[in-house]
């Protein structure tokens, strides 16, 4: 489908109005002139609409999380979800994927490249024939050993403005720190020692979207991964995309407008692809960038989600986290959460600053370490650090240690259910899916926290494993696979529907999707009564079990219950 003139104006109309404000007029008259170009080169890359409903699930992963010798990792993955999960399944998130130095895989060498040791992009484009793909924009940073920065040490004019150059005298207190690093790296370059700002490391040197040439670059880049067939695009600490001193250079107006003017080349280029923002921040500033409900981000991470979740598992008490629910806003038709509890990452902890005491947040932190895990600090700029996120295995996290295997399963299953029952698109990471716990091994062998939660898994042997009906992988995977089915025969659970929040017992998670469908969790290792009329009139079936209910309902510990007419 081809753009006539009105089509293209309609958009550098849009983008002259978005931009107004982060770059001069002459700077976005020559931007347009160069984007009209680059629009019309891609004007074939229009794939079908795609809302999202109840079957949508997306997997996150490495494309090495399961290997097998002598055969491409993203072979292998591909291989194993297609035996073991495509029909529960609907789309699978590739975490960093390309040539990178550190980080594992978010300090990218080459944007447009797939790492040799994953496979290729025909790896990817067959994986994309059976799921929909997210891949991952990594766009706020690039590895200092990639051309565009190696170009600009040598002074190479194309990349003369492609990074931030500060003063290292100045003061930067007020700047947002993710980490307990330093913000400026000294680097040697052909005009002598300048100070480049480096917000995660001093391997992953910040891009200036100051220059107008980054901006357009980073578009080709987004159009490149739509080409490539992604249908979720994940855009990467984007937060932290402008620099402004006397500011926290976080959440500023030039990054959400620089967010909104790929949205709208994305709605009229590439309609079906939908952008997820990832900014580990408090819950306020993250919802912020769902713009006005239709011209940025479509969906957002839920990050309050699993310290809150972990925290109510781990006390038994739902009070908090039912406060929560009924202060969530409702999303506009064209967004929603993405919901997860697990990733790559760490639990981040600053999502649940005021909802949380910080009584409640220590507790939290000792559990978890006492579970084998461990805290992660950022820099405050007043030469404090406070926590920032728990590294650690989430089925470790929510695991009690005085509970039996069979108990702490249900545990885990309970807080899985949580994720899979709240309105929005679930997450689902595949060391969750596969029932891992805390790899100690690859913590000690690569010595950074995140580690404990990224092991690679040997097919043969995890093949052994699931074949085995008692293991702890075999239960999980079964249990998964079991409400997911269910949960994809049930339109209740689509993104969109609405969400009632009913308040019961304190041991209890309970609320009402689509008017149609109660939610009951069991947080606790008590058995609970419950009235089901209090959520909605005449409920009779259990989904989950296929069992015939009564109104007085009894919950054994950490059992789940989708109940329907």
């Amino acid at each position: 489908m081809g753009f006539d003139l009105a089509q293209l104006k309609a958009l550098e109309n849009t983008l002259q109005n978005i931009l107004t404000g982060v770059y001069s007029q002459a700077e976005i008259k020559a931007l347009l002139l160069k984007l009209r170009q680059l629009v019309v080169s891609q004007q074939s890359y229009q794939g079908r609409e795609h809302q999202v409903d109840q079957s949508d699930v997306v997997l996150i992963t490495y494309g090495d999380s399961i290997f097998q010798h002598g055969i491409a990792p993203l072979q292998t993955l591909h291989d194993f979800l297609n035996e073991h999960v495509k029909v529960e399944l609907s789309a699978v998130h590739i975490l960093p994927c390309y040539p990178y130095t550190s980080d594992d895989g978010f300090s990218v060498t080459d944007y447009w490249k797939i790492n040799p040791e994953l496979g290729d992009w025909d790896d990817i484009d067959s994986l994309s024939s059976d799921y929909d793909l997210m891949l991952d924009a990594v766009i706020n940073h690039i590895s200092q050993s990639s051309d565009w920065f190696q170009g600009f040490l040598l002074g190479d004019e194309r990349y003369n403005h492609f990074f931030t150059q500060a003063n290292p005298n100045c003061d930067y207190s007020s700047v947002t720190r993710p980490r307990a690093l330093p913000l400026l790296t000294p680097f040697d370059t052909a005009e002598g020692v300048k100070h480049i700002w480096t917000t995660f490391s001093e391997d992953q040197i910040d891009l200036n979207y100051r220059n107008p040439d980054v901006f357009l670059k980073i578009a080709e880049l987004l159009l490149f991964y739509v080409e490539q067939g992604a249908t979720f695009i994940r855009l990467d600490a984007v937060g932290f995309m402008w620099k402004e001193l006397g500011t926290p250079c976080i959440h500023q107006p030039q990054t959400h407008a620089i967010i909104q003017a790929y949205r709208a080349i994305m709605d009229r280029v590439a309609p079906h692809v939908k952008l997820i923002t990832e900014t580990n921040v408090p819950h306020k500033d993250n919802i912020s960038y769902f713009g006005n409900g239709a011209n940025e981000a479509h969906l957002v991470y839920q990050f309050p989600l699993p310290p809150l979740t972990l925290h109510t598992i781990q006390g038994g008490d739902s009070t908090r986290f039912m406060d929560w629910m009924i202060g969530l806003e409702p999303c506009s038709p064209e967004t929603t959460y993405f919901n997860f509890l697990a990733s790559h990452d760490g639990i981040g902890v600053r999502p649940v600053e005021g909802i949380l005491t910080d009584a409640e947040l220590d507790v939290l932190l000792n559990h978890v370490q006492a579970n084998g895990g461990r805290v992660s600090y950022k820099d405050n700029g007043d030469g404090t650090q406070s926590p920032y996120e728990l590294n650690i295995n989430y089925f470790d996290a929510v695991c009690d240690l005085r509970l039996s295997e069979e108990l702490n399963l249900k545990r885990f299953m309970a807080a899985q259910s949580i994720l899979l029952s709240l309105a929005g698109v679930p997450g689902i990471y595949i060391h969750s899916l596969l029932g891992s716990g805390n790899d100690q091994i690859g913590l000690e062998r690569l010595g950074y926290h995140r580690a404990i939660n990224r092991e690679k898994l040997d097919r043969i042997q995890l093949e052994k494993e699931l074949a085995n009906p008692s293991t702890r992988r075999a239960v999980v995977l079964k249990h998964f696979k079991h409400l997911l089915t269910t949960r994809q025969q049930c339109p209740s659970f689509a993104p969109h529907t609405s969400q009632r929040v009913v308040k019961t017992n304190h041991q209890l998670i309970t609320f009402v999707r689509d008017e149609a469908v109660a939610v009951i969790i069991n947080i606790s290792s008590q058995a609970v009564e419950l009235d089901s009329r209090l959520l909605l009139e005449n409920l009779s079936n259990d989904l989950i079990s296929g069992a015939h209910v009564k109104n007085m309902l009894t919950l054994l510990p950490y059992q789940v219950m989708w109940l329907s007419s």
